[in-house]
């Protein structure tokens, strides 16, 4: 039996655009709702469907917590963090299931 695989995630237009900060536990589901404008919400409206940062979890607790903190954060801090491992702000969505094996 495996270990569900829970992901925190930040979607954006571009880099000085709108952010999106979202919980799940299947990631390219997700992404693929937002890119299709299925939930008529935030995302939606704006247009926010890049997937710029992923976080991985074990404990969907521990996960929830990580949103929770990175909601809270400053814009500037959000943006840190995704270009320290994305400076380029690629579109990471399609590699959800292979980076969380």
């Amino acid at each position: 039996m495996s270990a569900r695989i829970y992901a925190i995630y930040i979607l954006a237009t571009r880099k000085d655009g709108p952010l999106y900060i979202g919980f799940t536990n299947d990631l390219d589901r997700r992404v693929a709702e937002h890119k299709s404008h299925e939930i008529k919400r935030h995302t939606a409206k704006y247009n926010i469907e890049r997937l710029v940062y992923v976080e991985w979890f074990d404990d969907p607790t521990q996960a929830i917590e990580r949103e929770k903190v990175l909601k809270k954060w400053r814009r500037a801090w959000k943006v840190a963090l995704i270009e320290r491992d994305n400076p380029e702000w690629n579109d990471l969505s399609g590699w959800g299931s292979e980076a969380a094996g």
